[in-house]
């Protein structure tokens, strides 16, 4: 049903022969959202609007713009959308991961297209490995998400999804960038049919960095780097419900940081962190409508992920392996929309250096979810998951969410859910030590995670306002303790206490064709045990208070965007500097035009040139007992950048 300014509507109906049945639809304002946006992060194939579970979606056109900035990674793109943080972990490898509303970036799933393809654990390199030049829009669960996407996903989803070929003519095009630190960025991007059910799309792209050492204490601020990427995919829809994706990709990669040069670390001697990847994954989605309306969808993945990381005079080679299968099935009757399915996971790892971590971890599970449209006003989702994992025995993860519509132009959202998280070593911590320091894994429990959320739209053409509140609890979150011991100086344990956080995201929005602006604020306040007793501390690195602003308007052939970044207070984790980062407020400004079928850019990034080495050393003046000579990164340390270039189509 369609009717304009009102929103489209989509619903079944059950007509028995020979009867008359009477179908009243009632069609709700249109959004500011005004294209239609379908959601594939939670299996059900629903419009943006209608999901009772709060999922937010960075469209094309913001995807288009941030790869301007950083067309060699996602870690910008994501770091500008609310709620999420992209924490640096290795700050002389540039290392980060991601955090969704103040949890760590452990707990966060990334998939392509729903599928692991960067990994169980993406690890604090996989951000920036990933080009986001295909991508047509990127997909955001907050809070568990375990109901739906297994023990890897307490702290949220993020899904990327790919662009699809055109339906005719052809997409192609070419981006060339330069930055003021010596980086280069040549991507290609290649979309088109093939006939008219099959088409295909290519990516590929070589990234280049010196290494820089911007306050000349022969310490690298940023690591060289050397990277290719491939990503092709075959895309196969017959026009009635039945449909192929097929993708493959392959990357490698070598960094280099520590000391530069002909220079040494405070002990005199020189200290090499190096780190090289080598990835080859593949993966597809086949969906098949039947005769009933229902919708069979089959998933599968495999990735193979080699790394040798360097750390001084200490060398670790390992090999990392993810296999994945899951089949569901879908449907819709009268007021319901359901889906249901099993799921098959296996991660393993293997080290010769540290064989005393090697794992093989299988979770079979089945899941379950249904929406129920109760009312007019009222739609409710009630979703759960059975794991059995190969090591800590089974787990339920159950989630329940509600979409009220409380009048044309506000909706209220609600949701709660509990997870579980199966323990490994990979945590911030040895992603930037290495595991040859951490002594062989005790008794562990696994991480047990509650949350939280309530958030309220208003939205009316051209505005859109969503106020939202969060809470999350985590049980016996592992954490690394120092042992006091020479051999193995660290140790992983269970917390004795829950980590909790709490805390509220605002995101304004004004949408008018060619004009943009977004205001938005984050407040978080997250708390744990201490490690070794004795009370509770704040969680490190998650800033109290965080805002942005972002400006995008179209004057003509030309694009023009101002953002503005403010970072409050947070508390640093054993830096021998200070206890807690100071605020800071960053700048920066897009300009893009048309040349033909071609355009031109400039970026700036970190206009006022905030730096943290500014404020203080990033090496420690005595190496830390767990190896570590840097501190934590808590504020930029690439300074002001510059980049320009040019995307030609063709």
């Amino acid at each position: 049903m369609v009717k304009e300014g009102f929103a489209p509507l989509t619903t079944s109906v059950t007509v028995a022969a020979g009867q008359t049945q009477a179908v009243l639809v009632d069609l709700q304002m249109q959004p500011a959202i005004e294209e239609e946006i379908i959601v594939s992060a939670t299996r059900t194939g629903r419009r943006l609007e209608d999901q009772p579970m709060r999922v937010e979606v960075v469209p094309g056109e913001e995807v288009q713009e941030k790869i301007m900035m950083t067309p060699g990674d996602v870690s910008m793109l994501l770091n500008e959308t609310n709620g999420l943080r992209v924490q640096t972990t290795s700050p002389s490898l540039g290392g980060a991961n991601l955090r969704i509303q103040g949890l760590r970036g452990r707990y966060t799933q990334i998939l392509a297209d729903g599928l692991p393809l960067y990994g169980g654990q993406t690890g604090s390199i996989g951000l920036l490995q990933i080009p986001p030049m295909d991508l047509g829009q990127v997909e955001v669960i907050k809070g568990v998400a375990s109901a739906l996407y297994g023990m890897s996903a307490i702290g949220g989803v993020v899904n990327l999804v790919s662009r699809r070929p055109p339906t005719e003519g052809r997409d192609a095009e070419v981006l060339v960038n330069r930055t003021s630190h010596a980086g280069t960025d040549i991507v290609n991007w290649l979309a088109s049919p093939l006939t008219d059910r099959w088409g295909y799309t290519f990516v590929g792209g070589a990234h280049f960095q010196d290494r820089s050492d911007l306050d000349d204490d022969g310490w690298t601020d940023l690591p060289m780097y050397r990277r290719v990427v491939a990503r092709p995919r075959v895309f196969w829809s017959d026009g009635g419900g039945r449909s192929v994706l097929l993708a493959f990709g392959a990357m490698a990669e070598e960094r280099r940081g520590g000391t530069t040069a002909g220079r040494a670390a405070p002990d005199g001697r020189p200290f090499a962190e190096n780190l090289d990847t080598l990835r080859v994954d593949g993966g597809g989605v086949a969906r098949l409508a039947t005769a009933g309306g229902r919708v069979l969808t089959a998933r599968g993945s495999a990735t193979t992920q080699q790394h040798t990381h360097v750390f001084g005079p200490i060398t670790e080679r390992d090999r990392h392996r993810t296999l994945f299968g899951e089949v569901s099935l879908s449907g819709t009757a009268a007021r319901q929309t359901w889906v249901a399915g099993a799921a098959l996971q296996r991660d393993s790892y293997q080290a010769r250096a540290t064989p005393r971590f090697e794992y093989a971890h299988t979770s079979p599970g089945v899941f379950a979810q249904d929406d129920v449209t109760a009312t007019t006003w009222l739609t409710v989702s009630g979703s759960g998951r059975i794991d059995r994992h190969s090591e800590f025995g089974a787990f339920a993860s159950p989630r329940i969410s509600a979409l009220l519509r409380v009048n044309p132009p506000t909706t209220v959202r609600l949701s709660a859910g509990r997870g579980y998280f199966s323990p490994t070593p990979f945590m911030e911590e040895t992603e930037a030590t290495g595991l040859s320091p951490l002594a062989p894994l005790g008794h562990l429990d696994a991480e047990r995670a509650d949350s939280l959320s309530a958030d309220v739209t208003w939205a009316r053409i051209p505005f859109e306002v969503t106020a939202t509140l969060f809470y999350s609890r985590i049980r016996g979150a592992l954490a690394v303790r120092d042992t006091g011991r020479t051999e193995f100086p660290l140790e992983i344990v269970n917390l004795d206490g829950p980590t909790r956080t709490r805390g509220t995201e605002f995101i304004a929005r004004y949408h008018r064709e060619g004009f943009d602006i977004i205001a938005t604020h984050m407040f978080l306040w997250s708390t744990e045990p201490e490690v070794d007793g004795g009370g509770r501390r704040e969680v490190p690195l998650n800033p109290r208070h965080a805002a942005t602003f972002d400006l995008l308007r179209q004057v003509g052939p030309a694009r023009i965007g101002f953002e503005v970044f403010y970072t409050g207070r947070q508390a640093l984790d054993e830096n021998p500097f200070r206890a807690r980062g100071f605020p800071h407020v960053l700048f920066g400004g897009l300009i893009d035009w048309a040349v033909g079928s071609s355009r031109v850019f400039v970026n700036v990034e970190n206009l006022g040139d905030v730096r943290q080495t500014r404020e203080h050393p990033l090496v420690r003046p005595v190496r830390d007992q767990d190896g570590r000579w840097t501190v934590d990164g808590w504020a930029p340390l690439d300074g002001r950048t510059l980049n320009g270039g040019i995307r030609i189509g063709f």
